[in-house]
């Protein structure tokens, strides 16, 4: 299965996940089949809230999950009519959070428990 983890600043798979999906510089896909993973630059980081266009950066990587500290009722909407399940984190690296999801310890989102509005430098504040 391939996810997709967006984080703030690379530092592979210690990189801590980034508070909210459609702001961060960078995503991580992590394949869990044979536990690589590579690095994808957000291109459409600068967005005004509401307006971020997820599968713009990730369409064709075949992601079948996000796992993610916030994300807007919208983009949730956009990846799950893609058949991408969306899946809250929990503070800490990309590779905790991928254990995490490996142990099924992950809540799963729906748009009820999306971001209700940006801060000033760090994502998502609900």
């Amino acid at each position: 299965m391939k996810l997709c983890i967006p984080i703030k600043v690379s530092n592979g798979l210690k990189s801590e996940v980034y508070s909210h999906f459609g702001s961060s510089s960078a995503f991580i896909i992590y394949d869990t089949s044979n536990r690589n993973f590579e690095l994808l630059d957000n291109s459409d980081q600068d967005h005004v809230h509401g307006q971020c266009h997820p599968l713009n950066s990730i369409n064709d990587k075949n992601i079948e999950a996000v796992i993610v500290g916030g994300i807007g009722a919208r983009a949730i909407s956009k990846l799950q009519a893609n058949n991408i399940k969306v899946f809250q984190s929990e503070p800490g690296t990309v590779e905790q959070n991928v254990d995490l999801f490996n142990k099924s310890l992950l809540k799963e989102l729906t748009d009820k428990e999306a971001c209700m509005h940006h801060s000033s430098g760090d994502g998502c504040k609900n």
